[in-house]
C-alpha cells in the first residue's frame, strides 16, 4: 500500500479506525505484539466496528493476551477485586477476550493467538479451538503467510520527543523484522502506533524512525498505566529449586531465566551465591545435596559476572544487574532481550535510568536472542557458558517435558522460545538447558506428583533431555541410558511417589527388578525443606518477596491462607473451619480486608471463620 513521508495524527481511537478501515479495506488481518505492546484503543476500537458491521471481517493474530485477574468464587473475589482495583484500575481493558469468554464473536471475527495467558484459557472451547501451536520465531513466517495488513503497536517517544525516533520499547520482538520484510517486499501493511508515556524508552534497535509508522495515535484519553502484575511470593520449596540451579551457573557464562517465583528463585540464590557466599553453601549443605559432574558445579561468588540472552527480558534479571551479577558485557549490553514484562517498580527503574545505563540493556529481534542462525559465529562467542533455566509443568522419568499442555489436548500456555533455547543448550559449547519444577502439586487437599512415568502430552522430546531439577536436586540426563536417566530421576521425586514410579518402570522393564532407591534419596519431603530452610526464611535470607512487592503486608499474611483454602479437601476445609472456631490470634485486619468483619449471613460467617482457620494454620 502506499505509504505517507510522514505518520498521520489522531486524537482518538474512533478516528483512526476510521482511518485505517478507509486505507485497508474490509478485510482486517490484524497483527498485535506478544503481551505488554498492544495498542488496546485501536484494537477495542476496531474490535467494536467489526462487532456492529458483519461486512467487515477482523482476524487478530497474537499472543499472551493480558487480563487482570479473575476471581473464581466469591471468597477470591474478595481478595482480587480490591487488589485489581488497586493496581489496574485505569487499565483498558482489552474487549476481545470477554466476548470470547460469553460466546459473543459473530462469525466475521476471528482471534488466534500462539502463546496464552497460562491457565487462564483452559476449557474455553473457542481459545482451544483456535490455538496455534508454533514456536515464538516461527510466528513471523505465520503473521506473513496470513497476509497481515495492520499492525497496532504501543510505542513511546524519547522524554525530549525531539530526536526524530519512537522506541519499540517492550516488543522489538517480531515488529523488527515484519519492518524488514515490509522494505524487502515479503510483506505490505499499515503500523498504527499508540504512544505511551510509561514505556521506557530503549535504545539501540528498539528504536526506529518515526516515518517507519503509518498513523499514530496520541491524545489525551489514550495514555495509560502499564500493565503490571504483581510478583509472587516465592516458596521454600522454590528456593530449594533456585538454590540448586544456582550452584550449576558458570562465572562468565550466560543466562536466561523466566518470569514467576521459579525464576524470582534462581535470581536471588545467585545473589546469595555472590554477595553471602558462605550462607548459600551452607544452605546447600542443609539440603543436602549429592555431588554432580565437576564441569556443571559453579558455587565461588562472581567475578567476571553474567551476560543475559532470553526471549523475555525478566525482572529477576534487573536484580542480578543490581546486585552485581549481570556484568559481563557483549557489545557494550549486560543483556538482550526480545520483550518485556514486570511490575511498576521495573518499568519505573527503567525509565529513570540515564541513558547511557539503559543502553545497557537491549531490546532486539526475537531472532537475534532465540536462533543461532544469522551472526551465527558472534553469538557463539558472546554465548559462552550458557544456562538457559526454563519452568516446566512435568517431566517423565524417561526425560519428556511438559510445559504448555495436557494429556487431553488442552493447552495451558504454549511453547514460546523453549524449544529454541533448549537446541541452544546443545548446539553451544559447555552449554546446557536446565528445566526446572516442583516435584508436586496440591489439587484438592491431596498431593499428586509431577514427575510421572508417562504422559499423553510432550512440549520437549526425551532425545533433548538434559538438566532436570526440583526442589530435591538435580537430574543430569544428558547423555545417559534410558536406565541411568531413570535413576537420576527417582532421586529428586517426592518420596512419596517414588516406590509407584519405580515399579512401573520394573513393569516396563527399563530398569532391573532388583533395583533399589539409594537411601540417600529415600527422604525426600517438604517437611524437610522447611526444617533446613525455614531459618534462613525467619532471618531474612530467604524472604518470601525477595525484591519486593505490590500486595500489602495485609494480603502477604492472606495469600498463603487462601492458597491453603483453595486447595483443601472437603475434610480438610472442615478441620480449618473449627481451627478457625477455637483458635486465638489478632487476625482483624485480615478478615476487615476480606469484607468478612460484619457479616451478613451464615455464608459471610463461615467465609470469616474459615479464613480465621486457614490464618492459624499458615501463620502468627
Amino acid at each position: 500500500m502506499n505509504r505517507a513521508a510522514a505518520p498521520r495524527q489522531f486524537t482518538t481511537a474512533d478516528r483512526i479506525a476510521d482511518a485505517i478501515i478507509e486505507k485497508v479495506g474490509k478485510n482486517i488481518v490484524l497483527a498485535l505484539p506478544l503481551g505488554l505492546g498492544k495498542a488496546n484503543h485501536i484494537v477495542n476500537a476496531l474490535f467494536a466496528r467489526a462487532l456492529i458491521d458483519p461486512e467487515l471481517t477482523l482476524h487478530i493474530f497474537t499472543a499472551l493476551t493480558l487480563e487482570r485477574p479473575q476471581a473464581s468464587g466469591d471468597l477470591e473475589r474478595r481478595f482480587i477485586a480490591p487488589l485489581s482495583e488497586r493496581l489496574f484500575g485505569n487499565y483498558p481493558d482489552l474487549t476481545y477476550p470477554a466476548a470470547i469468554r460469553s460466546g459473543g464473536l459473530p462469525s466475521n471475527i476471528k482471534i488466534s493467538e500462539f502463546f496464552f495467558l497460562a491457565g487462564r484459557w483452559l476449557g474455553v472451547p473457542y481459545a482451544q479451538q483456535n490455538y496455534i501451536s508454533a514456536n515464538y520465531t516461527h510466528a513471523l513466517k505465520l503473521i506473513i503467510d496470513l497476509g497481515v495488513n495492520v499492525i497496532a503497536q504501543l510505542v513511546t517517544r524519547s522524554p525530549t520527543g525531539t530526536n526524530g525516533f519512537i522506541s519499540l520499547s517492550c516488543n522489538p520482538d517480531l515488529t523488527l523484522d515484519l519492518l524488514k520484510a515490509r522494505h524487502d517486499g515479503r510483506a505490505d501493511f499499515l503500523f498504527a502506533a499508540q504512544l505511551n508515556s510509561e514505556l521506557p524508552f530503549m535504545g539501540d534497535d528498539a528504536a526506529i524512525p518515526e516515518d517507519e509508522l503509518d498513523y499514530i495515535l496520541d491524545g489525551p484519553g489514550t495514555d495509560y498505566p502499564l500493565f503490571a502484575p504483581p510478583r509472587e511470593p516465592v516458596a521454600l520449596a522454590d528456593y530449594a529449586a533456585g538454590l540448586h540451579a544456582a550452584r550449576m551457573v558458570r562465572d562468565g557464562g550466560t543466562l536466561q531465566i523466566g518470569i514467576g517465583s521459579l525464576g524470582d528463585a534462581v535470581a536471588q540464590s545467585l545473589i546469595l551465591r555472590h554477595r553471602q557466599n558462605s550462607d548459600f553453601q551452607t544452605l546447600l549443605q542443609r539440603l543436602g545435596t549429592p555431588p554432580i559432574a565437576a564441569d556443571i558445579d559453579h558455587r565461588a561468588p562472581f567475578e567476571t559476572g553474567l551476560y543475559g540472552c532470553t526471549e523475555m527480558f525478566v525482572e529477576g534479571l534487573f536484580d542480578l544487574y543490581r546486585a552485581g551479577v549481570l556484568k559481563r558485557e557483549v557489545d557494550g549490553a549486560v543483556l538482550h532481550a526480545a520483550f518485556f514484562l514486570g511490575s511498576r517498580a521495573f518499568y519505573r527503574n527503567l525509565r529513570d535510568m540515564a541513558v547511557a545505563e539503559r543502553s545497557k540493556f537491549k531490546m532486539t529481534a526475537v531472532s537475534y536472542v532465540n536462533e543461532l542462525y544469522g551472526a551465527e559465529d558472534e553469538k557463539r562467542r558472546a554465548r559462552v557458558g550458557a544456562r538457559f533455566i526454563n519452568d516446566a509443568m512435568m517431566v517423565t522419568l524417561l526425560g519428556d517435558v511438559i510445559s504448555d499442555g495436557l494429556a487431553n489436548g488442552q493447552i495451558v500456555s504454549g511453547v514460546g522460545g523453549q524449544y529454541n533455547f533448549v537446541a541452544q543448550g546443545f548446539a553451544l559449547k559447555d552449554a546446557h538447558s536446565v528445566m526446572m519444577l516442583r516435584s508436586r502439586r496440591i489439587s484438592n487437599g491431596k498431593a499428586q506428583s509431577n514427575i510421572h512415568w508417562n504422559y499423553g502430552h510432550t512440549t520437549i522430546p526425551r532425545h533433548l533431555r538434559d538438566i532436570v531439577v526440583t526442589e530435591y536436586g538435580i537430574a543430569d540426563l544428558r547423555g545417559k541410558s534410558d536406565r541411568d536417566v531413570i535413576v537420576a530421576m527417582l532421586a529428586i521425586t517426592d518420596s512419596q511417589f517414588q516406590d509407584e514410579l519405580l515399579r512401573q518402570a520394573k513393569d516396563a522393564g527399563k530398569i532391573e527388578r532388583v533395583f533399589e532407591i539409594p537411601a540417600a534419596a529415600r527422604d525426600n519431603t517438604l517437611r524437610n525443606i522447611e526444617s533446613a530452610l525455614t531459618p534462613s526464611q525467619m532471618n531474612g535470607t530467604l524472604p518470601s518477596f525477595p525484591f519486593g512487592t505490590d500486595f500489602t503486608e495485609v494480603e502477604q499474611r492472606l495469600l498463603p491462607a487462601l492458597a491453603t483454602l483453595k486447595s483443601s479437601s472437603p475434610m480438610q476445609i472442615a478441620r480449618l473451619w473449627i481451627k478457625g472456631l477455637i483458635g486465638k490470634g489478632d487476625h482483624r485486619v485480615c478478615i476487615e480486608r476480606m469484607g468478612l468483619d460484619r457479616p451478613r449471613c451464615w455464608t459471610e460467617r463461615i467465609y470469616a471463620t474459615l479464613v480465621k482457620g486457614a490464618l492459624h494454620a499458615t501463620g502468627p
